[in-house]
């Protein structure tokens, strides 16, 4: 189960910062050149939107790395993950990847209670 959520979470971080690129790209596309009336306008909270770009694929790639060694500790950071591309994003053809594979990351890396190696983190 850790190595299926380092998978996991290895593949959603990096979908993650793919979809991060592309927000963090258009909030400082429409800073710099101003709106675009029918096209392109600034987002509510430009400021939560770059924040998450840059600090869920970080988190959801950390988690991911972490899951051999801490499971609880990369489950949680994985979760972390999720929830923040959820609520900063929502849940839409790009971000479904990214969320559902960091969730079942981190599902999977908390259910490891009781792991091959002598110590659990339970």
């Amino acid at each position: 189960m850790r190595n299926a959520a380092l998978i996991l979470g290895l593949i959603g971080g990096l979908w993650a910062m793919t979809v991060g690129f592309f927000v963090y790209g258009y909030v400082e596309f429409v800073d710099w050149f101003g709106e675009v009336p029918d096209l392109a306008r600034q987002v509510e909270d430009p400021a939560l939107f770059r924040t998450v770009s840059i600090l869920s694929p970080l988190l959801a790639i950390a988690g991911a790395a972490m899951a051999r060694a801490r499971a609880l500790w990369g489950g949680i950071l994985m979760l972390i993950a999720a929830a923040g591309i959820y609520h900063a994003f929502g849940f839409g053809v790009f971000t479904m990847f990214p969320i559902v594979f960091c969730g079942l990351g981190g599902v999977l890396a908390i259910a490891a209670g009781k792991p091959d190696e002598e110590k659990a983190h339970f």
